[in-house]
C-alpha cells in the first residue's frame, strides 16, 4: 500500500488531530489558510519551521488565486485528497493531474509522519518538482514520510476532507486509477482566505 501510494501521489508524466489537543499547552498566532470549497471551509495552519519554501510557495499562491476555482482532481478513500492543478478549471478531465502554478520548489523532506490530517506537497518523480499541488492525508501511510514533503495540516475541516474523498468516483477516460471524482458533482475550491489565528501548540508529533 506504502509503495502504491506513492505512485498515486506523482503527477502524470480538527479538528485533525482534534484527539491530540491534550498536548497543547500554550497557544500562538500563526497565518492559517482556509480553502473555502463548496462543501464546506477546510482549515490548514503551517509548519515554517519544517518547510519554509512549500509554506510560502503555498501563501503565495493562495494570495495570487492560483488555487481559486480548482477542483479535488484526485480523491482515493483512506489515503488522501489532492488538488492545486489549474487544469482542472474546465470540463476536460484528461489533463487533470499534470498541470502546475509557480516554479518549483526544493524537496524539504522531514520526519513528519504522513498521518491523518497532514498536509503534503505533490510532485513528479524529480523530488525538487513541487508546484502548485497539494494533498491532504485522510488516512496513514508511512512509506511518505521523508519522501514528500510536509508542511502543515488540517486543525479544521476534516469532516469536509471525509465528504470529499467519498465522493462518487471513476476512471479518467480510459485510463488510470479509479480516483477521479465524477464531473456531474466536483469538490471546487472556490477561494482561500489567508489570517491571523491564535492556535494551541502543535501536538507533539508534529514536531518532528
Amino acid at each position: 500500500m506504502a509503495a502504491l501510494g506513492a505512485a498515486l501521489l506523482l503527477l502524470a508524466a480538527g479538528p485533525v488531530p482534534a484527539q491530540d489537543g491534550e498536548d497543547a499547552q500554550a497557544g500562538t498566532t500563526e497565518k492559517v489558510a482556509i480553502l473555502k470549497t463548496n462543501m464546506g471551509d477546510i482549515v490548514l495552519r503551517f509548519f515554517p519551521d519544517v518547510a519554509p519554501n512549500h509554506v510560502k510557495n503555498f501563501l503565495t499562491l493562495a494570495a495570487n488565486g492560483d488555487y481559486d476555482g480548482v477542483k479535488f482532481h484526485r480523491v482515493i478513500p483512506g489515503f488522501m485528497i489532492q488538488a492545486g492543478d489549474p487544469n482542472t478549471r474546465d470540463d476536460d478531465r484528461h489533463n487533470d493531474g499534470i498541470g502546475g502554478s509557480g516554479p518549483g520548489v526544493k524537496a524539504e523532506f522531514s520526519r513528519l509522519p504522513h498521518r491523518r490530517g497532514i498536509l503534503s506537497m505533490a510532485r513528479s518523480n524529480s523530488p525538487d518538482s513541487a508546484r502548485s499541488q497539494f494533498f491532504i492525508m485522510v488516512g496513514s501511510n508511512s512509506g511518505l514520510d521523508g519522501k514528500y514533503s510536509a508542511f502543515g495540516m488540517v486543525v479544521e475541516g476534516m469532516d469536509v476532507a471525509d465528504k470529499i474523498v467519498n465522493l462518487p468516483r471513476d476512471e479518467r477516460g480510459s485510463m488510470g486509477p479509479r480516483d477521479n471524482p465524477l464531473p456531474g458533482n466536483p469538490a471546487i475550491i472556490e477561494k482561500v482566505v489567508i489570517e491571523e489565528r491564535s492556535l494551541p501548540a502543535r501536538p507533539d508529533w508534529a514536531n518532528s
